[in-house]
């Protein structure tokens, strides 16, 4: 969709990323871990099961090493060896126990973050389905894709790895301290030094860099994805254009920007790895170090020490796990944020359902309306407007003047700024939009197909409709004979967009939709621009039939379409300068009048000429 700013846009029309980005600022990292945080709450037998398997996991890593110790000090130097294979099989359950414990949390977490990932992808895809068009229109659609895809599997791999990983290097921390002060406080007060504290004042240091790298990360990676989108999507302009080449580059330099901020972040992250060995080789050497003094002096025993180079290593390598989470922690967090934003964005405001929409008349009217895309510049200005119940208006004028705004403010897709749409005389404010768009069908220009067959497709618009109302919504838009010459007649699917199909065919299948909806409104906005004359012809004749009795707003940029309408508004730079039939308007000398030819442009008019034929192609007629 457009960019409705041009001073955001970049070089190919999209937002860039600072100026996307420029009105985001970063979020509390405590605020968003606690929005993660009430996402895990529902899942709380999992979590107090986790709790458990990871509490008994910790105890089991504590009792390793003291059982290593004893087997030393009363088994392999008093060289019993009774004693030392009855310890040796206890430290074999303990770690065939811990083994399969270890096993039982990663299957518990992983089950919790599958549950916790989904309600996130709903909750969204929920919210991209409530929020206002302009959204859409202001942010690239790859962009929006990558937070509903790759942001959210990064919150998973957090959830799903690195949470169970920080609970149970915590516990396991904490139960290793408890056990080497029970042993030994001196050696405590070493392991602890020599280990935790570097390794806190290490991590310090790396938050500064990380958190900004992933967060680039994950904007270029939305970039890049945006691009990619649109390149697939107009593949055949790009190649109609011979532009294949030059897109590459542009490919190029957005994947090296990507390259870059990536390199930046991954760099930061797989520093921690080494860095945290290094540390617990520090605290191995300390530890090693001062309990042999301890044992020179008689203070303590080879067991002893022995234990606590274990414990060493094993304190080492949960706050080893801990660093490496971290650093998973800031890209999901980066993640997370991006996933948020779009949660709080605000979403398109109904009403309450005050009125019903089951039995309304059709008649509209448009008072003093004014409505623009940006608070800054009027799209539309002052427009006045009545259709009677049953009456088809025509909206003529050049491109961008505003016609297409007028239909998209009666079906709510926007919010006028100023003024008071009414249907049967209430405000359209006053419907719930759910309602309402049940009582309009629009046809665009720009079809959209589903994925699916061309029966799904048809009844879009009404699921419960049977396959006999379907063929006979596909007869009167003369549909009905090149589907049944379909490979498999209504059940053929249709390709991604329609791409299976051609432009005029698939207009007939969006018109056999909007005739099986049978609204109260129709809006065709150019709905057969892409069809030839003869197709044009008979959708006239069904649709002459079927908008008898309904209220119709029709954009045309073919006269023939429109010479019969009640009322012909001509729109000129947001405001209706023209009004009346087609025999008053084609007698009044104006832009209508010289669309159809029958006055001379003056000089005066010249420029106002070109510009209607060159940008609004009307075919003669009379």
């Amino acid at each position: 969709m457009p960019v409705n700013n041009p001073s955001l846009a970049g070089p190919r029309g999209k937002l860039s990323r600072a100026a996307a980005t420029a009105h985001h600022k970063p979020r509390d990292t405590r605020a968003t871990l606690r929005r993660l945080w009430r996402y895990l709450m529902p899942q709380k037998k999992g979590l107090i099961s986790m709790a458990i398997l990871i509490a008994v996991g910790a105890g089991l890593d504590a009792l390793g090493p003291f059982l290593l110790g004893r087997a030393i000090d009363l088994g392999v130097i008093p060289r019993d060896l009774d004693i030392l294979v009855k310890i040796a099989a206890v430290m074999l359950g303990v770690y065939i126990v811990n083994a399969f414990i270890n096993w039982a949390q990663t299957w518990v977490m992983t089950a919790i973050a599958a549950k916790v990932i989904a309600d996130v992808r709903t909750d969204l895809f929920a919210q991209l389905g409530h929020l206002p068009l302009e959204f859409f229109d202001k942010r690239a659609h790859g962009d929006i894709m990558s937070r509903l895809t790759n942001d959210v599997e990064t919150i998973n791999t957090f959830i799903g790895n690195a949470t169970q990983q920080v609970f149970s290097g915590v516990l396991s921390t904490l139960a290793i301290a408890g056990v080497m002060f029970y042993l030994s406080p001196p050696l405590a007060v070493v392991t602890i030094l020599a280990t935790a504290c570097l390794t806190f004042a290490a991590n310090s240091w790396l938050a500064k860099h990380t958190r900004e790298g992933f967060r680039a990360q994950q904007g270029d990676l939305g970039e890049l994805n945006g691009y990619i989108e649109e390149i697939i999507g107009g593949a055949r302009v790009v190649r109609a254009c011979g532009r294949g080449e030059s897109e590459i580059e542009s490919f190029r330099a957005q994947n090296e920007t990507l390259r870059k901020s990536s390199t930046r972040a991954q760099i930061y992250a797989g520093f921690a790895g080494p860095l945290m060995n290094t540390i617990t080789n520090t605290g191995l050497a300390a530890v090693g170090g001062f309990g042999g003094i301890l044992v020179l002096n008689g203070l303590a025993s080879v067991g002893l020490i022995a234990t606590f180079l274990n414990y060493a290593r094993q304190f080492g390598r949960p706050l080893n796990d801990i660093a490496n989470t971290y650093n998973t922690m800031q890209s999901a967090l980066a993640a997370a944020e991006r996933v948020f934003e779009v949660l709080d964005e605000t979403p398109e405001i109904d009403a309450v359902p005050e009125n019903a929409l089951a039995s309304i008349e059709g008649e509209v009217e448009f008072e003093n309306v004014f409505f623009g895309y940006e608070p800054s510049r009027m799209i539309l200005k002052d427009i006045n407007l009545r259709a009677r119940s049953g009456e088809t208006i025509a909206l003529i004028g050049p491109t961008g003047a505003g016609k297409t705004t007028v239909v998209n403010l009666l079906t709510r897709f926007y919010e006028i700024q100023e003024g008071t749409i009414r249907i049967d005389g209430h405000d359209l404010r006053e419907f719930p939009k759910h309602e309402l768009r049940e009582q309009i069908a629009v046809v665009l220009q720009d079809t959209y197909l589903f994925s699916g067959t061309v029966a799904q497709n048809i009844a879009y618009g009404r699921l419960d409709a049977s396959r006999e109302a379907i063929i006979e919504a596909a007869q009167q838009a003369h549909a009905h004979g090149f589907i049944t010459h379909l490979p498999h007649g209504y059940d053929s699917l249709v390709g991604e967009r329609g791409g299976n199909l051609s432009q005029g065919q698939r207009q007939l299948i969006a018109i056999a939709r909007a005739i099986l909806a049978d609204p109260r409104i129709f809006i065709l906005d150019e709905a057969t621009s892409s069809v030839d004359t003869r197709t044009e012809r008979q959708i006239q004749e069904a649709m002459r039939a079927l908008m008898r009795g309904r209220t119709s707003f029709v954009i045309a940029h073919r006269l023939s379409t429109i010479r019969d309408a009640d009322q012909i508004l001509v729109i000129q730079a947001g405001q209706i300068t023209e009004r009346g039939n087609h025999a008053q308007l084609a007698q009044a000398g104006g832009f209508y009048a010289r669309a159809l030819g029958r006055v001379p442009a003056s000089p005066h008019h010249q420029a106002l000429t070109l510009d209607a034929e060159s940008f609004y192609p009307m075919r003669r007629v009379g």
